[in-house]
């Protein structure tokens, strides 16, 4: 077992809408300016924020998930990257105690303070308060005994003398400001259906935007009282996770069956290519660009320690798959956005659809599985899957228990797997195809597709909580 020291703060809030993302981007950013290695985290599945961070800091923005991947793994997670940083800053979802629905604390940004015996700063809006401010903080701060609310950051404030109102509130609940971000500064930050425009669309409208908040936070906060709070972080004990020693402990994975044959700009902080240990020509094409810009980093790291040289290629832009592809893994993202340009680079769609019919693995989620239909709005696309896909009103989000219900390139039946839906699209099946997942909740239904090598779901899942199923992946790939 070993003991992580490194400083490192949780930027938590009441609720969202808040001001985290602005706090904990800038926060990381004037840390990194400061010629700190700062190491950026952020609770739940989310995809967009840790685009920002990793801009912010230059490394790789990593999600800390206790739904997905278990309580287990939030410290060994943490510590894999927070290694060789001087200060880790992680940034919290929805208010401190909100979690997966009917779960209690369990994916709570407080379930993971504690998980990393990490200080709490309470990101505030103080639009509408002066004196309540003080019932407010002493709540959140007196609510779970075990979660150190150490700081309060006052966003939104009005002027001189409102600041000055919310300070005297304050200086009864014990808990000290170290911050005050002015109302008219606020940082724009454009959404769109499924929250914030990814980084990897805004080019130099997301460098600029860091630096805004950067240098927000740096004119309204106290960086050396944070970065103390910060080094009063609780000893942590666990190892690092490591995708190489997981791949070795965890359990093989069945013998592969073949399967039947014939029946960009780039994501901040995502390496665009990962070589395995041990070279043995087995390319696995990961999709990137604008339209693919969801993945944990995780995934391609195992792949990497499972044997796969790893490729990032851009659907947008690339007319071929790259060079010796042997499998192809698409993660979310916004192809709705792009199906215009997805659908007018014909080249690629065949050659997808070419990979898929010779029976390699492909798997595909969300964002994937659109581009792997005949159709998106109207907008001819791969054509793997005998199904439409269409934009709807309605959002599909939240946690899901899910059990494979047929054998694939990444899982055999009966395997169990906590995944996330977030998406406002549906899919409209064809025939040809077996279900991917069976789930209980919200409702019963089955969902997704295998189909030869394609396996195929609206369902993100962590592969840290699961790392055989990359090994199953790899294996796959070359047998098939």
């Amino acid at each position: 077992m070993v003991t992580s020291s490194v400083p490192r703060l949780v930027i938590a809030a009441p609720s969202s809408g808040s001001g985290k993302t602005t706090v904990a981007t800038g926060l990381m950013a004037a840390f990194a300016a400061r010629g700190l290695a700062v190491s950026p985290h952020k609770v739940g599945p989310d995809y967009i924020d840790p685009g920002y961070h990793a801009l912010a800091t230059g490394r790789v923005g990593r999600n800390l998930d206790a739904y997905l991947c278990g309580p287990e793994l939030i410290g060994p997670l943490f510590a894999h990257g927070a290694r060789g940083c001087d200060v880790a800053v992680v940034e919290g979802v929805m208010g401190l105690y909100d979690g997966a629905a009917g779960e209690g604390e369990l994916a709570s940004t407080a379930q993971v303070a504690k998980l990393l015996r990490a200080p709490v700063v309470l990101v505030v809006d103080a639009s509408s308060q002066s004196r309540s401010v003080a019932a407010l903080v002493h709540g959140f701060a007196s609510w779970d005994p075990e979660v150190r609310v150490g700081g309060v950051i006052l966003n939104k404030v009005a002027s001189d003398r409102h600041e000055e109102l919310l300070r005297g509130a304050l200086e009864s609940v014990g808990v000290p400001v170290l911050g005050a971000l002015r109302r008219v500064a606020q940082v724009e930050t454009p959404s769109r259906h499924l929250g914030l425009v990814p980084v990897a669309e805004r080019g130099d409208a997301a460098v600029e935007a860091v630096a805004a908040m950067a240098a927000q936070v740096e004119a309204g906060c106290d960086l050396e009282g944070l970065l103390g709070l910060a080094r009063g972080a609780g000893a942590l004990s666990c190892a690092a996770w490591d995708a190489g020693e997981v791949l070795v402990s965890s359990p093989p994975p069945p013998l592969p069956v073949p399967i039947p044959r014939g029946s960009a700009p780039w994501t901040p902080g995502r390496p665009e290519r990962l070589r395995p240990q041990t070279p043995d020509g087995l390319v696995v094409a990961v999709a990137g660009g604008e339209a693919f810009t969801f993945s944990y980093a995780e995934h391609a790291e195992l792949l990497a320690a499972a044997g796969a040289d790893v490729v990032v290629f851009d659907p947008l832009r690339d007319e071929e798959l790259p060079e010796g592809t042997s499998g192809l893994v698409i993660g979310g993202g916004f192809p709705e956005v792009y199906a215009g340009e997805l659908s007018a680079n014909e080249p690629l769609r065949k050659a997808v659809a070419t990979l898929a019919e010779r029976g390699a693995p492909v798997a595909a989620e969300c964002a994937g599985l659109l581009y792997l239909c005949r159709e998106l709005d109207g907008q001819p696309m791969c054509g793997v899957l005998d199904a439409s896909a269409r934009m709807s009103e309605r959002l599909t989000l939240g946690y899901r228990d899910a059990v494979a219900v047929s054998d694939s390139a990444l899982a055999e039946a009966g395997t169990r797997m906590r995944g996330h839906e977030f998406h406002r699209t549906v899919v409209e099946p064809g025939a040809g195809a077996a279900p991917a997942w069976g789930m209980r909740a919200p409702v019963r239904r089955v969902e997704g597709f295998v189909q030869q090598g394609v396996h195929a779901s609206y369902l993100h899942t962590h592969w840290a909580s699961a790392p055989g199923v990359a090994r199953r992946f790899v294996e796959r790939c070359r047998t098939s």
